[in-house]
């Protein structure tokens, strides 16, 4: 089918506006779920991601067992412990502890360090049916849903699923699709479009040209990145990014596009420096903003 490559200028028209009168308030908040026993990590990256992409506040909930980690390590972001497991992931009554912290978020990214116990995993079903606000679900989560399928088909979630985007690596897309890798990479265009319509979520399929599709196309693929990226919470880095673009007031769709090529340019512009080999997670984070800022400059001397 018909893609639309994206470049510089694709990103910087989308690109959220910033008043000179605007507050903390106008950019949204994002709350950042996940973690569990040494996977703290990446509920941080995440976390600093939405900060670093413009989010005006960000709340990071944890199990309460890992919560004094990343309160000791989140600044800027505030933090808030769930009811949690003696395993350290979430417990499958959380979300009554957490209901009213919710209720101030206006997106949330769901899935980073999030572990896959059955605790947890009947948190998130339960969490996904009460939450009515743009979803990124990432790594964990969307492990979850692989085996909890009827999540993707429940007509009650319909409605729901419009404000959800995925980002699986291919490896997670095959648990999705219950296939192998090597059909995932075959036809990434291909898999992520129909996807993408079954299940009426916009989807990032990551790797070597991101693929972004919505459940009414038209499809993007993604121009920058390099294997920098591949390592242990980049991953992490782009669900914070997205969520806070939606928070910012992108469309599903728009948020998933402008992700992936800040995320990948940033990328870039990091190895121009110092390398792929040695890149870690972390160097996107301030590297996100110069981004966004030489991007807001294209925009502004074009209007």
């Amino acid at each position: 089918g018909d893609y639309y490559l994206v470049d510089e200028k694709m990103a910087a028209e989308m690109l959220p506006e910033r008043l000179p009168t605007s507050h903390k308030g106008d950019f949204g908040h994002v709350a950042v779920i996940g973690g569990t026993r040494g996977y703290t990590g990446a509920v941080v990256l995440a976390s600093n991601a939405a900060l670093r992409g413009g989010a005006g506040l960000v709340t990071a909930i944890i199990p309460e067992v890992c919560y004094p980690i990343a309160a000791v390590k989140l600044t800027e972001a505030m933090t808030f412990p769930a009811k949690g497991t003696e395993n350290g992931g979430f417990s499958s009554s959380a979300l009554e502890s957490i209901k009213g912290v919710l209720q101030r978020a206006t997106v949330a990214a769901v899935g980073p360090g999030l572990g896959q116990e059955e605790e947890t995993a009947d948190f998130l079903e339960d969490l996904l049916k009460n939450l009515n606000i743009p979803i990124v679900l990432d790594a964990d989560a969307l492990n979850i849903i692989a085996k909890r399928r009827h999540l993707l088909s429940d007509q009650a979630l319909a409605k729901q699923r419009r404000n959800w985007v995925f980002t699986p690596h291919p490896g997670e897309m095959a648990r999705l699709c219950d296939t192998t890798i090597a059909a995932v990479q075959e036809d990434r265009v291909g898999v992520a479009a129909e996807a993408s319509r079954k299940w009426g979520v916009v989807l990032v399929l990551k790797g070597a040209h991101t693929v972004i599709a919505g459940p009414e196309g038209p499809l993007f693929i993604n121009s920058t990145g390099n294997p920098g990226l591949a390592s242990g919470g980049t991953g992490d880095v782009l669900a914070g990014l997205i969520a806070s673009f939606l928070a910012q007031g992108l469309d599903p769709l728009q948020a998933a596009v402008c992700g992936p090529f800040i995320h990948g340019l940033a990328a870039d512009l990091i190895a121009e420096k110092s390398g792929e080999a040695g890149m870690i997670a972390g160097d996107l984070l301030a590297e996100i903003s110069q981004v966004i800022e030489s991007l807001t400059a294209l925009k502004r001397g074009r209007s």
